[in-house]
């Protein structure tokens, strides 16, 4: 409470700072922001770590240090500041990776995509090392607590995370405006300006999410595993966890595969309701005339009710895969089924959160850097691919990216509030 109390004063004291007077500064203003939070953010909690907490400490019969959860504090910090600044390498048109995707562009669509999906993969390398680092040091420091202080640390900073990560779909809807308001090509100069920083900010704000996403569900996971071994002490299941265990090694297979089967379910939903929508401009064009001249007005509040309308009904499914998966599990086969569902799903989806929301970012931006003027500008063959790329990873980092935080964190909760009926109840195929 108090990392999260001292964050919020200093996120925005640091709005403050930012400062742009030129287009090239908006992108970094805002991660000077991120850096400045964090950094002032580090030094009050030190103060505040050395008041708040005992010299030393003991959780669980381990003895700790108030030095050792500011250490793991400042770790998970640190860590989500770095993740934020790969991802900003690995999505932004300033640096190599997205114009490498962007020069791929000029042989095709499929080069594109397949410089894209590379670019995604590789960038989940870098942010897992730095997670798994973040898990490590911290829980040597100071155990599950430390790793816990970590994930919070991670959102200390939450303020400012959340800003540059909205300021995207503002800027993108400003665009949009502009746009369909016929203003001058200045004005959209200017908002593709905006428009760029704002995808790479949204991507920044997505690891940060993922990132503490992966180190909340880790130390719910833990949880999860203390209080079944609290309700049901002959068990003995925080040492009885075995991944040789047929229960566990199933259940971390079933677990890993889960991430891949929710973001095929969103993915098709994205296509299904785009499919809706094409069909309906298609019927306006035929059955309004003066559409295409501009003199009459098109049905915008049909296509808002099919999107509106397809979001709510293709979430179903994925949301009974979610929440159904573990408690199933559960009941039919017990804790440590639901312990391996809990670790390959974590696992998995957090290296296909990181690689989806970056690719589909990175897509983006290598549209945008061609539309500045690069490789031949817009409407040549090259600008072409490009939008077919953009096309595919919109839901990529807008819909199946986001949303395994969502798998993830929901899996685990829900395992761990219905851990008394697994117990009393579970196992029914097992005995």
């Amino acid at each position: 409470i108090l990392i999260s109390a001292v964050g919020i004063p200093i996120s925005l004291a640091t709005m403050f700072t930012a400062r742009v007077k030129e287009e090239k500064d908006v992108a970094p203003a805002l991660k000077r922001l991120l850096i400045i939070a964090t950094a002032l953010s580090a030094v009050v909690m030190y103060f505040v770590s050395m008041w708040a907490l005992p010299e030393s400490f003991e959780i669980n019969g381990e003895l700790y240090t108030n030095m050792d959860v500011f250490l793991s504090y400042l770790i998970g910090a640190v860590a989500g500041l770095l993740v934020g600044l790969l991802t900003e390498y690995y999505t932004s048109h300033d640096f190599k990776p997205v114009q490498e995707v962007a020069k791929a562009s000029e042989t095709g669509a499929a080069t594109n995509i397949i410089f894209g999906l590379a670019l995604g993969y590789q960038s989940a390398a870098g942010s897992i090392l730095l997670l798994a680092a973040s898990i490590f040091i911290p829980f040597t420091l100071a155990g599950m607590y430390g790793v816990a202080v970590a994930a919070i640390g991670m959102l200390s900073t939450l303020v400012v995370g959340l800003t540059i990560d909205a300021y995207g779909p503002v800027a993108d809807n400003a665009g949009g405006i502009a746009e369909m308001t016929g203003m001058g090509e200045s004005i959209r100069d200017r908002t593709d300006v905006l428009d760029s920083a704002g995808n790479t900010t949204a991507a920044i704000g997505k690891g940060f999410a993922i990132g503490s996403a992966i180190l909340t569900s880790l130390a719910l996971f833990s949880a999860f595993l203390t209080r079944a071994d609290l309700l049901d002490p002959k068990a003995n299941i925080m040492d009885s966890i075995n991944l040789l265990d047929p229960l566990v090694l199933t259940g971390l297979f079933v677990g890993a595969m889960l991430p891949f089967l929710f973001s095929a379910m969103t993915m098709k939903s994205v296509g299904k309701a785009a499919f809706d929508m094409i069909e309906e401009v298609r019927r306006q064009f035929r059955t309004i005339p003066g559409i295409m001249e501009g003199t009459a007005e098109p049905d915008y509040e049909k296509c808002v009710g099919i999107s509106t309308e397809a979001a709510l009904r293709e979430m179903i499914a994925p949301g009974i895969l979610i929440m159904g998966t573990p408690l199933l599990v559960g009941f039919l086969f017990g804790v440590p089924a639901v312990a391996g569902i809990l670790a390959g799903s974590l696992v998995s989806g957090g290296v296909l959160a990181i690689a989806s929301a970056n690719s589909g970012g990175a897509w983006d931006n290598a549209k945008k850097y061609i539309e500045k003027g690069n490789l031949g500008g817009k409407g040549t063959e090259t600008h072409k691919a490009a939008v077919v790329g953009d096309t595919v990873g919109d839901p990529f980092k807008d819909t199946s990216g986001p949303s395994l935080n969502i798998l993830v964190k929901l899996s685990a909760i829900l395992s761990l509030v219905f851990v008394p009926f697994f117990i009393q109840y579970g196992g029914l195929l097992t005995g």
